[in-house]
């Protein structure tokens, strides 16, 4: 139902990673480590801190790694019993026992909106969380929380959006928008990457959303892009020609970990909030010239 409270999440996970070759040549990207956990274990942290334990990742070639993580590793608890590494055993069994993780072969990469679209038989008639498996934001209230709190006030899609520099604007897609209360948009207008002199928004899409089964169908009867790709923005396009569309500009600091700078910016940023290592990382950062 459209009203439907928000219950699963999709995570699509069947990139190449091309942009952190050589490293992700054999493993998948969302598997590199920000200090000692992978990237897609903060998405996932993230939907189980916003209540939410039914996740689907959408997955691809080349990208066991991810369900392994998830998965029990026998060998490994036996060792690590055996060894008396009790902290260590408990953190390992604990990924296990997060959510309820149910896994989608992309068998193509036919673009972000056709991975969703993968999900679709899982997620059936329900409004549902989006979230990209790079996008990490550390915040008071996970920003999945957020959105579902936006959602469950306005009952139709929610789009997360941060306000960027004008010289950033061709590398996002835009929102442009009536502001009907602080920090929340109701869309007029979605252009992808377009240039600074062509929109006066500086509000760039995040990966992260609330869509719902009007949404899943938009996409279904859109176009394909000169690529031969679905997008999501596409579909949103549609559907807001039939029915509103929010974008909510949440409260905390992001960090694109498909992005080299921002991937070390998140890894320093972690590291000095690690009990283990935070107090020695930054009297190490002290010393750098």
């Amino acid at each position: 139902m459209q009203n439907s409270p928000v219950s699963k999440v999709i995570i699509p996970v069947a990139g190449l990673g091309t942009r952190f070759l050589p490293a992700t040549k054999a493993q998948p990207k969302e598997m590199l480590p920000v200090v000692d956990k992978p990237a897609i274990q903060y998405i996932v942290e993230e939907v189980v801190a916003s209540g939410i334990r039914d996740i689907v990742l959408i997955t691809g070639a080349q990208k066991r790694a991810i369900e392994d993580h998830f998965d029990r590793n026998r060998e490994l608890e036996d060792r690590l019993r055996e060894q008396g590494k009790t902290q260590m055993l408990e953190a390992v069994q604990r990924i296990t026992k997060l959510a309820n993780i149910y896994y989608v072969r992309q068998k193509e990469q036919l673009g972000d909106g056709h991975a969703i679209l993968s999900a679709k038989n899982l997620v059936k008639d329900e409004a549902v969380g989006v979230m990209f498996g790079d996008e990490i934001v550390d915040s008071k209230t996970p920003v999945l929380k957020q959105l579902m709190d936006v959602y469950n006030e306005v009952h139709a899609p929610v789009i997360a959006v941060m306000q960027v520099p004008t010289k950033e604007v061709s590398m996002y897609g835009i929102v442009e928008g009536v502001e009907v209360k602080p920090n929340l948009w109701k869309v007029t207008k979605l252009t992808e990457k377009p240039l600074p002199k062509e929109t006066r928004s500086r509000l760039a899409i995040v990966g992260k959303y609330i869509i719902t089964p009007n949404t899943l169908q938009a996409i279904e009867l859109a176009s394909p892009s000169h690529h031969g790709e679905l997008r999501l923005i596409d579909g949103f396009r549609s559907q807001l020609k039939k029915e509103a569309i929010y974008a909510y500009a949440f409260e905390g600091k992001r960090y694109d970990c498909g992005n080299k700078l921002q991937f070390l910016q998140a890894t320093v940023a972690m590291a000095l909030k690690h009990p283990e290592v935070k107090e020695a990382f930054r009297a190490f950062l002290k010393t750098i010239k």
